[in-house]
């Protein structure tokens, strides 16, 4: 596996060479560090769209809740970040596994993107991805700290689904 990690890595990282690749991972960084971007587009959900302020603000929990898991996997595991390549950008921790980028856009894409908008619909989602891979191609992460963010986001929006669209609620119990 780490060979193949490995690999993945070296060829992702290579495409920064182009400008334009290396620039769009560099503001993708920037924005998804500590899941701004993310909590951002939550709290400018609920601004917008009162009728659903509530859902933003409890998906906005969810991508927090992601980040703060993965902080605290890091802290865990202690995988050291690629040594093999050059980084593009400049990271805050030392620790890979797993990569919290990935985990705050997964957990926005599945818990902002299910409230239906255009906006979570064109917007959120494909930036997500597009975070998820700027890491690769930032050099700074192995696929595998991708993969295990992603999986990581996914399970925090998924375990608190119910509670992102109805606050918890039960059917036919009152408020």
């Amino acid at each position: 596996m780490d060979d193949l990690d490995h690999r993945i890595l070296s060829a992702l990282r290579a495409r920064g060479a182009d400008p334009r690749a290396a620039s769009a991972a560099r503001a993708l960084s920037l924005a998804g560090e500590h899941g701004a971007l993310w909590l951002a587009a939550g709290l400018a959900g609920a601004a917008v769209d009162g009728a659903r302020r509530g859902s933003w603000l409890r998906g906005t929990a969810l991508v927090a809740g992601a980040h703060v898991a993965s902080m605290s996997l890091k802290r865990v595991v202690r995988r050291a970040r690629p040594a093999h390549v050059e980084p593009l950008v400049h990271t805050l921790g030392s620790n890979s596994f797993p990569s919290s980028h990935a985990a705050s856009a997964t957990a926005a894409a599945m818990a902002l993107g299910a409230l239906g908008t255009p906006y979570g619909t064109y917007a959120i989602r494909p930036l997500a991805a597009a975070m998820c891979l700027s890491r690769l191609v930032a050099g700074v992460h192995y696929p595998s700290d991708v993969a295990a963010g992603a999986a990581l986001g996914a399970l925090t929006a998924r375990l608190g689904a119910r509670w992102m669209r109805d606050g918890g609620r039960r059917e036919g119990r009152r408020p």
